[in-house]
């Protein structure tokens, strides 16, 4: 038994069998029937049933529901920066969180399109509960982030997945995606935690971590979407915050949210990808010896590539002038895009607390605030 059985995607020679035990599921039919509509039930089945490799899934079916669910709920994706990218080369994709399972499929789906390498995800244990997205995560080759752990228990755990990513990277050229923090950004400051690369680093069997970080060839990504199809879903836990409450998740919370964030409403969407960091470490290296805060550094120039390069749309701009009462990016949007946002804002957030209404704004308007700090960034 390998010790990454516990967290890794299906090896293709298990696809199929995986496959046929889900055939009769109804959440693959209703699957099936979201991707294929008017396409009858044994004409899925029997393509289903031949087949025998992740990619073949990703390629044959996911990449279509990612199409559809593109189709319905979005005025289409837009990508910039994949040009810099070398087909057949893995790289380590670290991007910002804004939708549980959007962000990971919709790079992937540019990825297949410009040819190059896609991805093993991660996901968060909490979000595979149920044994059918349990399965279907593993067919569409996410690895299992186990959250929950005890000290000691995560530690273990930590080192166990940053083994794993390395072995995806740098033995079986494969690309990985990981979030630059645990959780989706609830409030639109995307920001890494360095929790992270140290997490990395415990894969490594060189003395010098900044080396290793040069051979995995590290990628941030912005993703941002116009609108967040999952925003007033992110009110309640804002508001417990600002209380100073602990906040304790609803039954089925992460389920729902899910769901929200596929079929929601996103218009416009972007995904941007930086340039490898490379000579960004040697600038690391050269300002600090200490490995600790060398990490601190590099956290920041991926915070640095992230925000810098984020697409801003109408919404964002629409907010800033909201929550500062301000007309200061006034010619960024028009009138019509200014009420529609508005009766979002009220259908959404339908009591008088101004806390939600200012948690609302703030979560659209911060990516402004985070572009605004770089002098070299279009606003």
């Amino acid at each position: 038994m390998s010790k990454f059985d516990a967290i890794r995607p299906f090896y293709d020679s298990e696809v199929n069998n995986a496959l046929k035990s889900s055939l009769n599921h109804p959440m693959m039919k209703a699957l099936m029937d979201f991707t294929f509509p008017g396409v009858e039930e044994e004409v899925w089945k029997a393509k289903l049933s031949e087949t025998h490799s992740i990619r073949d899934f990703q390629c044959n079916f996911i990449y279509k529901s990612v199409q559809k669910v593109l189709e319905k709920s979005s005025d289409g994706l837009t990508t910039s920066g994949f040009e810099k990218l070398e087909p057949n080369t893995s790289y380590l994709f670290i991007s910002n969180h804004r939708d549980i399972i959007l962000d990971t499929s919709l790079l992937n789906v540019a990825l297949f399109e410009h040819g190059l390498t896609m991805t093993a995800s991660a996901i968060g244990d909490n979000l595979v509960q149920k044994a059918f997205l349990h399965t279907l995560s593993k067919l569409n080759r996410n690895f299992v982030v186990q959250r929950g752990l005890s000290p000691r228990e995560l530690l273990m755990s930590s080192k166990n997945m940053s083994e794993y990513i390395a072995q995806l990277l740098l033995h079986e050229n494969r690309s990985v995606w990981i979030a630059q923090r645990e959780g989706r950004t609830k409030d639109g400051n995307d920001a890494t935690n360095s929790g992270v690369l140290k997490m990395l680093s415990m894969g490594s069997d060189e003395k010098n971590i900044m080396n290793y970080f040069k051979k995995i060839k590290i990628v941030p990504v912005s993703l941002s979407y116009e609108y967040d199809p999952t925003d007033a879903l992110k009110m309640p836990q804002l508001l417990a915050e600002a209380k100073q409450e602990i906040y304790i998740k609803e039954k089925n919370e992460d389920f729902i949210t899910l769901l929200s964030g596929i079929i929601g409403q996103k218009k416009r969407i972007h995904i941007h990808i930086g340039d490898v960091l490379d000579s960004e470490i040697d600038e690391v290296v050269s300002l600090e010896q200490n490995p600790n805060k060398q990490i601190q550094l590099l956290t920041q120039k991926i915070d640095d590539s992230i925000l810098s390069s984020y697409k801003l749309w109408p919404t964002n701009y629409i907010a800033y002038d909201m929550l500062h009462s301000t007309n200061q990016f006034e010619k960024k949007y028009t009138i019509e895009e200014k009420q529609l946002f508005q009766r979002r804002l009220e259908l959404r957030i339908d009591d008088n607390s101004t806390v939600l209404k200012e948690g609302f704004l703030a979560m659209y308007a911060n990516p402004v605030v985070n572009k605004l700090k770089y002098n070299n960034a279009t606003v």
